[in-house]
């Protein structure tokens, strides 16, 4: 594709992220907003209206055969990921899939594999790793400035009003831990030896509410994933979302909750985001659009994504799936 061409993106999936990353493509240059697919009518004309977006699909099969789309977003339910995948890649299009990439790393082996017989490219969009707080702590750790990693411990708690909203289709653990797991495992270039978890079920929805993991990495280090989308109402944080790596020679602290801005008002004490999708004036920006702009890049010079491998993000899924396995069992899993 010429580096010059705009790239003409569809987006499968119209859930509140599917919109987020209609949204954002829709205002960014060198990007068309091409195609919308949901399979729910109303909602499809509602999101397409408002963008003006003239293709719309309630079967994805339709999306994916369309010539003038060069590039999916796939922002479904997870369970849907696979089939979806699959079937875009051996379609001939370039795919965003949304993290997790699947439930199972049995389901990625067989996305990992449709992708590396595909002629277009493939990533999946974990978004943290776009983020230049968690970008400038990886340089920190490559340049060898905290010796060897032997300790990480993050938190990703949210809303038990967002929790209402999600745990029906997925946990906590698997849903946020994830960042984290694929954080710890990036920044230490390391694999899982074994799992112990325990999760949390307050709620009264499908999945637990709440989890920790700890694992035992291959080489020594120990990481602690915790999830919990229980905190109350009246939270001021958009999420509180704080990682700790700790090494021989030092250590960082990556503090994604206190984004620099608390607003106090008759409602109480509010810490919107600044970061990942924020809209200042009536347009958006962050890292979400870097994540975007990134693969649109990629696409252009037909080059394969590295920020992120499939393989990487296959370590993350099997990392929370058996967090899962244990919190539902009471055992250590060993990889």
């Amino acid at each position: 594709m010429n580096e010059s061409k705009r790239v003409r993106w569809g987006v499968i999936g119209l859930g509140w992220f599917g919109e987020v990353h209609a949204d954002n493509l829709a205002e960014m240059p060198d990007i068309e907003l091409t195609a919308l697919c949901t399979r729910r009518p109303n909602r499809l004309g509602e999101v397409a209206d408002r963008l003006g977006i003239e293709r719309r699909y309630t079967d994805y099969h339709e999306l994916l055969a369309d010539p003038d789309v060069d590039v999916v977003s796939i922002t479904t339910h997870v369970y849907d990921h696979r089939e979806i995948a699959i079937e875009a890649l051996r379609s001939g299009k370039h795919v965003l899939l949304e993290k997790p990439m699947a439930p199972s790393a049995a389901d990625c082996d067989q996305i990992i594999h449709a992708a590396a017989e595909a002629s277009g490219l493939f990533m999946v969009g974990h978004i943290c790793r776009f983020d230049p707080r968690v970008a400038l702590a990886k340089e920190a750790i490559e340049q060898g400035r905290i010796g060897k990693i032997i300790s990480m411990h993050a938190r990703r708690n949210l809303s038990k009003a967002i929790g209402r909203l999600v745990l029906d289709d997925i946990s906590a653990l698997m849903g946020d831990g994830i960042h984290d797991a694929d954080l710890m495992l990036w920044f230490s270039q390391a694999k899982v030896s074994s799992v112990y978890a325990q999760e949390i079920h307050p709620g009264q929805n499908k999945y637990p509410d709440a989890g920790w993991s700890i694992a035992r990495l291959d080489d020594g280090a120990v990481a602690v994933v915790e999830s919990v989308w229980h905190l109350p109402e009246s939270t001021p944080y958009a999420i509180d979302a704080r990682l700790e790596v700790i090494g021989t020679e030092g250590a960082l602290y990556i503090n994604c909750g206190e984004a620099g801005l608390a607003i106090h008002d008759a409602a109480g004490v509010k810490m919107p985001d600044t970061m990942y999708w924020p809209r200042p004036f009536g347009r958006y920006a962050g890292v979400l659009q870097e994540e975007l702009r990134y693969f649109a890049n990629c696409v252009r010079a037909g080059q394969t994504p590295q920020r992120i491998t499939p393989e990487e993000s296959r370590a993350a899924v099997a990392w929370m799936a058996a967090a899962t396995e244990s919190a539902q069992s009471g055992a250590v899993i060993t990889f």
